[in-house]
């Protein structure tokens, strides 16, 4: 199993719980031997820790970690320390003491950060369109676009309407 939670879904209520997460390194921050890593996947961010005195092989196998790598940890929910909660994020008031870390997949340093803060060149954007996706501001349009065509064929069937799907027998000519 990959996880047991997903990234945007812990909060105080898990405090004490043994969980598994699995995502993007969104960011990675170093301070004083603990390492912090923000981990992202579809629903949210969670916060890891990195304790190299209670878990040292956890620690060590995020030195080299950047951006957009996909790992898994399991570790401990725990409480933020008090003042250093984030009120911007659901799962601010809590974080994840890694006892284990695995690296599922190594990335190349992105063209871009994957964030909504960016003023990104369209082209570049539409060039590396499967990065691009992964940004919150682009899922939320894709959600939206599901569910008003969800909305919208549900209401047809409703009113007996019948949805076909025809192929495609031929080429088209470019005439």
């Amino acid at each position: 199993m990959h996880r047991t939670h997903t990234c945007g879904q812990l909060n105080a209520h898990h405090l004490g719980e043994t969980i598994t997460l699995a995502g993007w390194v969104a960011n990675r921050r170093d301070h004083g031997g603990i390492a912090f890593i923000d981990l992202r996947d579809k629903y949210g961010i969670t916060q890891l820790v990195f304790d190299p005195q209670a878990y040292p092989e956890a620690a060590t196998s995020i030195d080299s970690a950047r951006a957009e790598w996909v790992i898994k940890v399991v570790g401990e929910v725990r409480s933020r320390p008090s003042g250093q909660e984030n009120a911007h994020l659901p799962t601010g008031s809590i974080e994840i003491l890694v006892h284990t870390c695995t690296i599922i997949s190594k990335s190349k340093t992105p063209p871009f950060e994957i964030n909504d803060h960016g003023n990104i060149n369209e082209d570049i954007r539409l060039k590396y369109r499967y990065l691009d996706l992964r940004r919150e501001v682009q899922r939320k349009k894709i959600e939206f676009r599901a569910k008003v065509n969800n909305y919208t064929r549900k209401w047809f069937t409703e009113k007996g309407f019948l949805e076909i799907q025809t192929p495609i027998f031929t080429v088209s000519s470019p005439e």
